[in-house]
């Protein structure tokens, strides 16, 4: 038996988020870890295993699933893992934690606000290429956009996995979106993409608005993506834009927030991302 926190992560002002499972792992099989999302109504699960300490933290591996099967990274995984973390530690001090994938080790810290918690990670580093003619092409029209619609230099960022980076003239085009899931899917799956982005310019403040459409791994629409935020943070800190905040899941019923900072140092920009998450409900499977 297994104890599963859902997290709602990257929530707006207390409320919405992306539902994400979250417990620790045992020897489970793959096809077992790709029901949970199923079972519990959640895009992603997230596998916890201690590793002891590194630099005085408390040290944990993370394995993301979907429905389809494992992924390499998930940014709002990652601020759910934070949270249940955060909250087995108890007290109000801010938490520290180095965490591993498969890939990469980096840090992630969690700290407590009102009811819930708020925090961020580190996503390692962002590599940018720009985009156009079939590629851009063929994702535009599973989109179903004209090129007027477009605002701006698409791009394509990867973060452990490409994605098509599409700016877009407004929020109200953004809403308007109704992409064919078949096309776009097809024109992913030719370009290696995970998904395309797209979003609405950020103001002078760093609000922007962004829908993510991942069907090539199972999900349609997500209701929030922690690690293309933290790419669109890369792209944009390269026109001066260093403090992001991204609504997302409004379509979906589910607003939400994700938010990212940039900073440069001696190696280029480094990336902070996170959100706010709660523990909604524990469930013994």
């Amino acid at each position: 038996m297994s104890e599963v926190a859902v997290v709602v992560a990257c929530q707006r002002d207390g409320a919405g988020g992306s539902p994400t499972a979250v417990l620790d792992d045992a020897p489970f099989t793959d096809e077992e870890r790709c029901r949970i999302p199923t079972a519990l109504g959640t895009s992603h699960a997230v596998f916890l295993r201690a590793t002891g300490s590194e630099r005085r933290q408390p040290a944990y591996t993370l394995r993301f699933f979907t429905a389809q099967g494992e992924l390499p990274a998930c940014g709002h995984g990652t601020v759910a893992a934070l949270a249940v973390l955060a909250e087995r530690e108890g007290g109000d001090h801010d938490y520290r934690v180095a965490l591993r994938t498969a890939h990469r080790s980096f840090d992630g810290r969690a700290s407590r606000n009102g009811d819930g918690l708020t925090a961020s990670f580190d996503p390692g580093p962002v590599s940018l290429r720009s985009t156009g003619g079939p590629e851009l092409r063929a994702v535009t029209e599973g989109l179903g956009l004209t090129g007027d619609a477009v605002a701006g230099d698409a791009c394509v960022a990867s973060i452990g996995r490409p994605r098509l980076l599409l700016p877009i003239r407004s929020r109200a085009a953004l809403a308007e979106l109704t992409p064919d899931l078949t096309l776009l899917r097809a024109a992913c799956d030719r370009y290696g993409l995970l998904g395309c982005y797209v979003y609405s310019p950020p103001d002078r403040h760093g609000r922007a608005a962004a829908r993510m459409f991942a069907p090539s791994i199972g999900i349609p629409e997500d209701i929030a993506n922690a690690n293309s935020t933290a790419c669109l943070a890369a792209h944009v800190a390269g026109f001066g834009a260093h403090r992001l905040a991204v609504d997302m899941g409004d379509h979906l019923g589910s607003p939400s927030t994700v938010t990212a900072t940039a900073h440069r140092d001696r190696k280029g920009h480094r990336i902070r991302v996170g959100g706010q998450a709660a523990i909604v409900r524990t469930v013994t499977r």
